[in-house]
């Protein structure tokens, strides 16, 4: 008899978890951040980052895959560490960015390459133009957050764009046209 109840706890595990849906996160913007760099005519280089954006996961912590991830970034909430640098890019010559201008990032499909990593492959719109994107991602812990006591997530990706792909290519190749971007984020299940 133990047996046969253990054999039917085993099948309705299994049961649940083939029919589990991904379940919603949003992320925490005060821990989520998107770094970037780029070479400055070969002398530095060059970071700034984005932070407090919005977002949310269908995270399927059973089948990744069937995950999908959609980020909206406030151009405006750009740091550069020198006031000059933020205004020529929020200049027209760069990003001509009003208030309430974003960037967006929309997953596609997602491939698993290993127990925690992924390509999440995407649509990346910056200055209202959408490119393809891969980000390089890795999933950092899933668990009960100890302070929230709910569930959390926290993952890092970085991917490589050409910035002159989205218009903003002034004074390339000089100041380098390949930007590399570090993201880090976290994300709580949604209420």
């Amino acid at each position: 008899m133990k047996c046969f109840i253990a054999a039917a706890a085993l099948a309705a595990a299994t049961a649940t978890a083939a029919w589990a849906a991904p379940e919603k996160y949003v992320l925490d913007p005060g821990h989520s951040q998107v770094l970037f760099s780029y070479n400055h005519l070969g002398y530095s280089t060059t970071w700034g980052m984005f932070g407090g954006f919005e977002g949310e996961i269908m995270f399927d912590q059973e089948d990744p895959a069937a995950s999908s991830v959609s980020v909206s970034i406030p151009v405006r909430s750009m740091l550069t560490g020198w006031e000059k640098r933020f205004q020529d890019f929020m200049s027209p010559d760069f990003f001509d960015a009003q208030e309430g201008d974003v960037a967006t990032f929309t997953s596609t499909g997602i491939q698993v390459t290993g127990e925690n990593t992924a390509l999440i492959t995407g649509d990346l719109t910056i200055n209202d133009i959408t490119q393809p994107a891969v980000l390089d991602a890795k999933l950092n812990q899933a668990g009960v957050h100890p302070q929230a006591n709910k569930p959390w997530a926290g993952f890092d990706a970085t991917t490589t764009i050409l910035r002159s792909d989205f218009g903003l290519g002034l004074f390339a190749p000089f100041v380098g046209d390949e930007v590399t971007i570090n993201i880090s984020i976290e994300a709580m299940k949604a209420e």
